[in-house]
């Protein structure tokens, strides 16, 4: 299943934090074009295996990682590569949301202007208002841009969190559980959300939830005690995987 020119390529990488092993041997190539989805039992790894493509496993002080990971054939661990200008490019949304204790307007311009993306009040404005409309928000908060995000719902703040995480226009979106904090009202709208935003960035989602990996993604990476076990079509490998484990995983015979 190669693509011809993978956004994302992982090859033969592993994770230690200390002498524990948390990743192993993982290689897998994600496009553009699709969600790819990361499933398995807690534990198994799928976050820090995440946490790779933007280099987020640097910030644990014993976390070691070898192998290699490259951005449209760049590898991102290259003495050249700007940490900072990786994490624009390859943005993050977290299992909780965490807007900052700033106003709706803020949260959302904080990125654009760390990065120097707007030359004054009328571009970031209009930046402002694009992340929102992308994130399905704007007409929920248009008239409260004042507000501080921590005073919306927690969906509301969800989808606050990804208007903050493509307004510097990233090319890579990581979900980590995005909603696994989240009632299934707001559930629908993040997963109709990664549909509309589907192509125009890489997505990545870390999902317990089999289901949402069915719904939302068209790629999907089963993973068990570090290792990546299969990795195919969503439809694929959730009707007639290839691996027992996966099949006893997705039958429910553990988890």
């Amino acid at each position: 299943m190669t693509e011809p020119c993978p956004k994302l390529s992982a090859r033969n990488l592993n994770v230690f934090y200390g002498a524990k092993q948390a990743i192993k041997n993982v290689s897998i190539d994600i496009s553009r074009e699709h969600v790819t989805a990361l499933i398995g039992p807690s534990g198994c790894g799928k976050s820090t295996f995440l946490r790779c493509f933007n280099r987020m496993n640097d910030t644990i002080e014993n976390a070691r990682v070898t192998g290699e990971i490259r951005l449209d054939g760049r590898d991102i661990h290259a003495a050249d590569m700007d940490v900072v200008q990786l994490r624009a490019r390859v943005g993050m949304v977290f299992q909780k949301p965490n807007p900052f204790p700033k106003s709706i307007y803020e949260n959302v311009a904080y990125g654009p202007r760390i990065h120097g993306l707007a030359s004054g009040r009328a571009e970031m404005d209009r930046l402002v208002e694009d992340a929102l409309r992308r994130a399905g928000l704007w007409d929920e908060v248009r008239d409260r841009l004042a507000d501080s995000g921590t005073t919306l719902s927690g969906g509301q703040q969800q989808r606050l969190c990804i208007a903050r995480a493509i307004a510097v226009d990233p090319e890579v979106i990581l979900m980590d559980e995005p909603c696994s904090a989240l009632d299934p009202v707001a559930t629908a709208k993040i997963e109709e959300l990664i549909d509309d935003l589907r192509g125009r960035y890489a997505i990545v989602i870390v999902t317990h939830n089999m289901q949402q990996a069915a719904r939302v993604s068209q790629r999907t990476a089963f993973f068990h005690m570090g290792a990546m076990i299969e990795y195919g079509e969503t439809s694929t490998l959730f009707t007639n995987p290839v691996q027992a484990r996966t099949k006893d995983y997705i039958t429910g015979r553990y988890g």
